[in-house]
């Protein structure tokens, strides 16, 4: 009975070895091929932050839905803007000007479909909104 242990053990031994003999210095990798994409996204940002440090904005798209100069056009755009933020507080918004108007525009998309997929989500509250080639934030990476 021993024998038969010792000689089952010195050849499942003998199997365990040159199994790991014949897949020496090879790794297989099965990976999800959105991977692949995330990892060109981050290096496209990566490179542009590197190219300028002090940019903390990237390309993107943005819905403008509110704009407006004269008198008090400060105080509307801020009360257009957390007017949107009770309706819709998971998207981001931000007030701006530029002369002469204040404007109030929604998001951080990074392609255009992004946009008009939210753009039709809120065009009911807000029909006068369109989608606008703007500087977005960077993403979050988590």
């Amino acid at each position: 009975m021993r024998l038969v242990l010792i000689t089952g053990f010195l050849f499942m031994l003998q199997v365990m070895s040159s199994a790991q003999y014949l897949s020496e210095g090879r790794v297989f990798v099965i990976q999800d091929d959105r991977v692949d994409s995330l990892l060109q996204d981050y290096e496209l940002l990566r490179l542009k932050i590197m190219e300028n440090p002090d940019n903390k904005a990237i390309p993107g798209y943005r819905i403008q839905i509110f704009f407006d100069s004269g008198l008090n056009s400060s105080d509307r755009a801020r009360q257009a803007m957390n007017d949107f933020l009770f309706k819709f507080p998971e998207i981001p918004a931000y007030v701006s000007w530029k002369a002469p108007n204040y404007r109030v525009r929604i998001g951080d998309f990074k392609t255009r479909l992004e946009a008009e997929s939210t753009l039709q989500l809120i065009i009911i509250d807000y029909p006068n909104a369109w989608v606008i080639k703007d500087e977005i934030n960077f993403p979050i990476m988590n």
